[in-house]
């Protein structure tokens, strides 16, 4: 009964309030801290719990009242609003009870490479990392560039960014996959349409307490700084390459004139990967519908098709289809095809938990 489950939750935010008052846990401060947290993640489930509770008790006052000639009119129009009230309550509280992912309110890492394609993927690689600038913009996101390979005919091979802000990675979570673009490239003679691929990798950011790492287990190379040519390319050895021996990851960072700049951004993105790599495990232990619910799904899978000519975008796990390309891409618009995303996902976990 859900009048049961949300009671455990006030409980428990009551009993929360003790703890963090009793003389073991002020002198703890780890476990304060960890106390915290977790009533600060419940609070406005609570909030919500305490309303939807005195609404029902609300009802049956109501429905008592029923029996009385004179409150039977005033009565009725109030069951009216407390029947509605209730019903807009629900919903906000299946939402709430949706199992939470615990990275949805890290900072991410994205990178984009180049896939099939050759130099109009690249291109793309820049083309799509540009309207990913545009919504972060939008939603007040700082964005920190990472490495970036650039391609000689434009674009980029591949960059890696850091985008830091609120919710993050919630929103950001679905980019995983392939993207494929269908357009005339600028060096075609002909005008016919080309097919090209692009991956996107969403990692979240970790601190350093989610991921240790033995230093016997890097192996790190100094190197020149390689590029197209420009005021942009190092010409001292600063461009640093590190290779985490157990797992094969390697990461190479080039951008800053500072070697120690490049290895401190070589060792972020090297974290978040072992982490990104730890979580992907994880999930394929539990089975796929859990991959499922996380929603990083499969990042080899193609999931999204970008037609110029028919200035069409179509998002194929939702079989969404827009014909709004060029506002999307040139204005950021991206929580056009976000925003479903999020809310198939969440009525998916809804349905599943059967609220």
């Amino acid at each position: 009964m859900l009048r049961n489950k949300l009671q455990t939750f006030i409980d428990r935010f009551e009993e929360i309030n003790d703890l963090l008052i009793s003389p073991d846990i002020i002198n703890d401060i780890k476990k304060m801290t960890n106390l915290s947290k977790e009533q600060a993640s419940i609070e406005s489930t609570v909030i919500i719990a305490k309303e939807y509770i005195q609404t029902l008790n609300d009802i049956e006052d109501n429905k008592q009242m029923l029996e009385d000639p004179e409150l039977n009119e005033l009565a009725k129009e109030e069951l009216k609003h407390l029947e509605s009230l209730k019903e807009e309550l629900q919903d906000k509280i299946k939402i709430l009870m949706i199992p939470k992912d615990p990275n949805d309110n890290r900072n991410i890492f994205i990178e984009l490479r180049a896939g099939a394609g050759g130099d109009e993927a690249a291109i793309f690689v820049g083309d799509l990392f540009s309207t990913y600038l545009k919504y972060a913009e939008n939603n007040s996101w700082k964005v920190e560039i990472m490495n970036t390979n650039e391609s000689e005919a434009g674009g980029y091979k591949e960059i890696i960014a850091l985008f830091k802000g609120v919710h993050v990675y919630s929103k950001m979570k679905f980019e995983s996959g392939t993207h494929r673009v269908q357009r005339v490239p600028l060096t075609e003679s002909q005008g016919r349409v080309h097919t090209s691929a692009i991956t996107v990798a969403i990692i979240p950011e970790v601190d350093d307490v989610d991921i240790q790492i033995n230093a016997n287990d890097l192996k790190i190379d100094v190197m020149r700084s390689s590029g197209c040519g420009g005021q942009s390319v190092n010409t001292t050895d600063s461009a640093v390459r590190i290779t985490h021996l157990p797992s094969g990851i390697v990461v190479t960072n080039q951008d800053q004139k500072s070697q120690h700049k490049n290895k401190d951004k070589a060792m972020k993105v090297l974290k978040a990967r072992l982490y990104d790599l730890e979580m992907q495990e994880r999930q394929n232990k539990e089975g796929a519908n859990r991959k499922e619910q996380v929603g990083s799904g499969d990042r080899s899978g193609r999931i999204r098709t970008y037609n110029y000519p028919q200035n069409r975008i179509s998002e194929h796990r939702i079989n969404l289809t827009l014909y709004r390309l060029d506002y999307i891409m040139n204005d950021g618009l991206l929580n056009e095809v976000i925003d479903p995303l999020l809310a198939n996902h969440q009525a998916k976990l809804i349905e599943e938990s059967g609220l």
